[in-house]
């Protein structure tokens, strides 16, 4: 891996893990793109990967410092109960993630490689997104994010599993869920984004060490100055998207859906026409 290669990892990183367009995607489709298929399939790439989302979930600390701050505060004082039942809701969505991925991570890195098989889950996703807008206006009456049940936060959490295969966006699929159950795409986008910062840091946090302990100290540095850089993007990101979710729009989710389907179309097409760079 060169520089180059890290800085624009990190670049597409930075965009698409918050926007619902699938980082990971776009992880697998990059090398096959761009002719890095060598990088790719190296057994040092996927805990490069997981540092640059490290970065992400510290973007999304520093964005949302101030809900995580009232959210933990809440157990240490008495009241608080808006700001408890919150904090419940994100552990109980947090949970299926949490132990399917223990249990079958062998399963979804043995699909991490391949370009066709994330281009047709990108092309699952844009459906997923287009079904997502129709979901949201059926709902007359929007449903608070304080009002919430926990049947369907652990529902939410339990369709963010998808995200574990190349081509899901987890925040599209938590989003879709989320506008499924009556959210507004603000409350919707709000709680997709605090339900990943704990999943992505504890991810980060799990495979750093790894690196650490296997002496592949360039990957290490490499993952160091992508993480920056990945962090910096997300925290934009989160910035661009928590505004224009807050908009009063409808069918916000269609042209991150027409992006998904036209871009796994074409890299479907090429895989199929056996087609590289």
């Amino acid at each position: 891996m060169s520089w180059i290669q890290t800085i624009v990892y990190a670049i597409v990183q930075g965009i698409t893990e918050l926007f619902p367009i699938s980082s990971v995607g776009h992880a697998v489709l990059l090398p096959y793109l761009a002719g890095w298929v060598s990088v790719s399939q190296n057994n040092q790439f996927l805990p490069f990967v997981v540092m640059l989302h490290l970065g992400t979930a510290i973007a999304l600390l520093i964005y949302f410092w101030r809900d995580w701050v009232r959210l933990i505060g809440s157990l240490f004082q008495a009241g608080k109960a808006a700001e408890k039942r919150l904090l419940l809701l994100i552990i109980v969505a947090t949970i299926p993630a949490a132990i399917v991925g223990k249990l079958f991570e062998h399963k979804f890195r043995a699909l991490f490689p391949s370009a066709l098989s994330a281009a047709l889950f990108l092309i699952v996703n844009g459906f997923v997104l287009l079904l997502a807008d129709r979901l949201r206006k059926r709902h007359r009456q929007t449903v608070r994010l304080s009002r919430m049940g926990y049947g369907q936060s652990f529902f939410i959490g339990l369709i963010q599993v998808l995200a574990l295969i190349p081509g899901f966006s987890r925040s599209g699929i938590t989003m879709t869920a989320a506008l499924a159950v009556g959210l507004s795409y603000e409350d919707a986008a709000q709680f997709s984004f605090l339900l990943a910062t704990p999943v992505i840091l504890g991810a980060g946090i799990l495979e750093v060490p790894k690196v650490i302990h296997s002496h592949a100290t360039q990957v290490l540095h490499f993952g160091i100055i992508g993480g920056i850089l990945t962090g910096i993007l997300a925290f934009l990101s989160t910035f661009f998207l928590m505004r224009y979710f807050r908009g009063d729009i409808t069918n916000a989710l269609r042209p991150f859906a027409v992006y998904c389907i036209v871009v796994g179309v074409v890299v479907s097409l090429m895989v199929a026409a056996g087609l590289h760079f």
